[in-house]
């Protein structure tokens, strides 16, 4: 029975909370704008319901600050699906409702004590990430959301999941360890070389990108090796992959029409 527990096709429908027309959320996110953060709600019906004044999202630098150990996950008693992680230095100043990033993904907490706390699972969330292969004892990057008098150690890193990429290999270089990801296509295009990416929400600086293979690289020191998840994976296994924000924000603007290169052009 312990093996169906985190199978995601185990997930049953479960009723989305309501908004005030009466229709499902479906979605729900955090939109900065300018000083202040409105919560959007997306309905079944593709609108959305805005309520003002709230906190602005969560963001990470990618800077693991511990590594957790799953201590329980399975179908909750409200019928959704919860992940119980073992911890202690997010521990330190935790309040219910705040953000945890798990393996590089934003969850929320929903329990907590001095040794371990509890996030809720969505169905999309498993569907998306590689949280669906953990199970009891596995090791899990961990990392508060970032405060505004924190030092960005890292890069920008929301906690959203773009998807998976699988370890193709992993070698030895001195006491340093080279590590290919095989990412979609749909995702490696916004990686390059030196640029930053988010592996299991690990900050790291990609070394190379191979197009012909849909892959990409990173090294990593001594030092990090110690710090985070990647190093107890095995090749085949999934990572989380959050890409730069920035390479998505120039794509949409260069293809939507909102920047032209050429308005002389377009103005004929």
């Amino acid at each position: 029975m312990a093996a169906r527990t985190h199978c995601i096709n185990l997930i049953p429908k479960v009723c989305l909370p309501q908004s005030r027309t009466g229709e499902s959320v479906t979605n729900l996110r955090f939109d900065c704008v300018s000083n202040s953060s409105k919560l959007s709600l997306k309905t079944s019906c593709g609108r959305h319901h805005r309520r003002q004044n709230l906190s602005i999202r969560s963001v990470f630098t990618g800077i693991v600050e511990e590594m957790g150990e799953v201590k329980n996950l399975g179908m909750a008693d409200h019928g959704g699906f919860d992940l119980k992680i073992g911890a202690r230095v997010v521990l330190e100043d935790v309040k219910l409702g705040d953000s945890i990033a798990v393996n590089g993904t934003c969850l929320t907490v929903t329990e907590f004590n001095e040794e371990e706390f509890t996030v809720g699972l969505a169905p999309e969330t498993l569907r998306k990430t590689s949280l669906e292969e953990l199970k009891k004892g596995s090791p899990v990057n961990l990392e508060r959301a970032l405060q505004p008098v924190s030092r960005m150690g890292g890069h920008v890193v929301q906690g959203h999941v773009d998807g998976t990429g699988v370890i193709e290999s992993m070698e030895v270089e001195g006491d340093s360890l080279w590590v290919k990801v095989k990412a979609d296509k749909g995702l490696l295009k916004y990686i390059v070389p030196k640029g930053f990416v988010a592996v299991d929400g690990t900050s790291l600086t990609v070394v190379d990108v191979f197009d012909e293979e849909s892959c990409f690289n990173f090294m990593m020191v001594a030092y990090t090796q110690q710090k985070v998840v990647i190093p107890t994976k095995s090749i085949g296994q999934k990572v989380n992959l959050e890409v730069d924000i920035m390479g998505k924000y120039v794509e949409r603007l260069l293809t939507s029409g909102g920047f032209s290169l050429n308005r002389a052009e377009e103005k004929k």
